[in-house]
């Protein structure tokens, strides 16, 4: 009895000692966190202003056609053409005006119907306590709407889980050139 006893002592100790000094690990997918765990605070509404200046003539335009349809040339809405952008944002409608940012994407024509493009850009903004953080963009923009709202989708930085939207409202347009200097008014939520 006590041989019984004492290997049954021995198993059960091999089955603690396994079981709480080895650890078998099971992989997860996904977890929740508390947003404190991330060292991120009370969330916050941040508004800024300024002009986005899209420059599509000259020497060294700003927002340059990469792609297009075959039928993108007839088209009234220019339907198909797919472009690339570097454009500066400034505090001012004036070229010259301090640069806070760049917006950085693509812009495609997207409407049959309307001049309506698919916007899919970053503000890159280089200026104060934004300097290194973005907020990305991802929607449609009616251009010849008077006020268009597009939807903030993310950002980093100081903008990390970023989400809110803009109002885009063009400031001037030549019809000659397609160049155009656009207001933009955004409205982020972030930590």
């Amino acid at each position: 009895m006590a041989k019984i006893f004492s290997s049954t002592l021995l198993i059960s100790y091999a089955i603690f000692f396994f079981s709480t000094y080895i650890k078998a690990e099971t992989p997860v997918f996904s977890r929740n966190l508390s947003p404190s765990s991330l060292g991120l605070k009370r969330e916050k509404l941040s508004h800024l202003h300024f002009y986005f200046h899209d420059i599509l003539s000259g020497p060294k335009p700003s927002a340059v056609r990469v792609a297009q349809a075959a039928m993108t040339n007839t088209s009234s809405t220019l339907f198909g053409a797919v472009s690339v952008i570097d454009d500066a944002l400034t505090m001012l409608p004036d070229n010259s005006s301090k640069v806070v940012g760049r917006a950085q994407g693509i812009y495609a024509s997207a409407s049959q119907s309307e001049i309506g493009l698919l916007m899919v850009l970053n503000f890159a903004f280089i200026e104060g306590e934004y300097n290194g953080s973005t907020l990305s963009v991802l929607g449609r923009n009616t251009i010849l709407s008077t006020v268009r709202e597009l939807p903030i989708v993310g950002g980093s930085g100081v903008f990390r889980f970023a989400r809110g939207y803009a109002h885009a409202k063009t400031y001037t347009f030549d019809t000659k050139t397609g160049d155009a200097v656009v207001e933009y008014n955004v409205y982020a939520l972030h930590y």
